[in-house]
């Protein structure tokens, strides 16, 4: 394994240093460390992170390798900077079973860019009517932790129940969908006076929020963990904030998408704005951010929807939800928390690497920066801008919402126990 010296960089934004990397790990962190025969990378101006870890991402496979594969994706991931990332169960077939989890792990094994960990449905099917093989998918070579039928809600309360009680009891975690389906039948985008205006049916905040009450007081009876999955509303951080002061064990993310963009964006009728939960309010917006810089909302979580050309490029009622965001993850965050002083650098890889690698379970993610950690870390470049060319990007799918929007940092390198998956802004397979 070739030893690699990255020199210059700044660890969370801090003095200039070395960093050492050999055998897949960090040996030596200092000024002016030599090491004969090491791979030198001019890191001069460079920012330092602990790779990035995403709770949420869809990669598509197997099913739809038309818009995105867990290679495609995989690639995608290494370019902006995150190690490991959490492939979500609504695939076709489902990843309901111990075989479909370990076909999408090994997947991701062959590819190598990052570590692919599945999570596994709640549900047969996502059918929300009995529960999947959750502890088989638990004992598979997979080591599933995180459960979710994403994309849709489990909105029976008594099969929610027995969920949270199961994985109670090798320390797995619902990921909850918090939709109230009874209030959003038929929902286009936010309801509020531009939904009416625009003529479209709207998704209200209540139906988010109700479901995050219920399941809050659901996982503090149950004395289990509940996490809820890509937060949209002021509501829904108040709930989460009053949830954690009694000491339910509930974690939160947020997407990039949600600090960045309002449901102004639905006066285009471009469907790529189109995403569940709705873009909201720019109060929701600004709550979102307060609640992810003040620590209740735990993460920054990408909900990457890759979808193809045809279920996008229709009316926006036909089109289906969802957007890229692997690749502008960390510049959307830079842009709405680190130049507004919300987060600083540290605390960007508090909610981009090392909460959502504690929430997965992940061992060897989320690690400091530090002599004897696992080498997974990233460098950017804060001082790059540019705008963003869809076509430019590594997924196979074009729904980005930051088409022509000038982004702030650019992922340089990303190493993996050492291996760089990127170097010099570009994959290295």
């Amino acid at each position: 394994m070739t030893t690699y010296l990255i020199t210059g960089s700044r660890p969370y934004g801090g003095d200039a240093t070395d960093i050492l990397i050999a055998d897949g790990r960090i040996t030596a962190v200092g000024d002016s460390l030599s090491a004969p025969g090491a791979e030198v990378v001019d890191a001069a101006g460079l920012i330092a992170l602990p790779g990035l870890v995403d709770l949420h991402t869809h990669l598509r496979e197997p099913g739809r390798e038309d818009a995105e594969t867990v290679e495609t994706g995989s690639r995608a991931a290494a370019l902006g900077g995150f190690t490991a990332v959490h492939a979500m169960a609504n695939t076709d077939p489902v990843a309901d079973t111990a075989g479909v989890v370990e076909q999408v792990w090994r997947l991701g094994e062959q590819a190598g860019l990052v570590d692919v960990v599945p999570v596994g449905a709640v549900t047969v099917g996502l059918r929300g009517e009995r529960l999947a093989e959750l502890g088989a998918m638990a004992d598979s070579a997979a080591r599933v932790r995180v459960f979710s039928d994403d994309g849709l809600c489990v909105s029976d309360p008594a099969l929610m129940r027995r969920a949270l009680e199961y994985v109670k009891a090798f320390d797995g975690v619902v990921a909850q969908h918090a939709e109230e389906p009874r209030l959003t039948a038929g929902a286009q985008m936010h309801e509020g006076d531009r939904s009416a205006r625009l003529g479209l049916t709207g998704w209200p905040a209540a139906a988010e929020e109700a479901i995050i009450a219920r399941d809050v007081l659901l996982a503090g009876h149950v004395g289990a963990r509940l996490h809820v999955c890509h937060v949209s509303t002021a509501g829904s951080v108040e709930l989460l904030r009053w949830a954690k002061a009694r000491g339910v064990q509930v974690t939160a993310e947020v997407t990039p998408h949600h600090l960045l963009l309002t449901d102004a964006c639905a006066e285009s009728y471009d469907p790529v704005f189109k995403v569940n939960p709705p873009l909201r309010t720019d109060e929701d917006v600004a709550a979102l951010r307060q609640g992810l810089a003040d620590g209740t909302i735990d993460a920054v979580a990408t909900d990457h929807a890759p979808h193809a050309v045809e279920d996008k490029e229709s009316e926006w009622a036909q089109a289906r939800p969802g957007m890229l965001g692997l690749e502008q993850a960390l510049s959307v965050v830079v842009e709405t928390m680190v130049e507004t002083g919300l987060l600083d650098w540290a605390g960007v890889a508090d909610r981009m690497s090392v909460r959502p690698a504690a929430i997965g379970r992940l061992a060897g993610h989320g690690r400091p920066l530090a002599v004897g950690e696992p080498a997974n870390l990233l460098l950017l470049d804060p001082a790059h801008r540019a705008p963003v060319d869809p076509a430019a990007l590594a997924s196979r799918s074009r729904n980005s919402p930051y088409a022509g929007r000038e982004l702030p940092g650019r992922v340089v390198a990303t190493f993996l126990r050492g291996t760089p998956t990127v170097l010099d802004g570009k994959a290295t397979r």
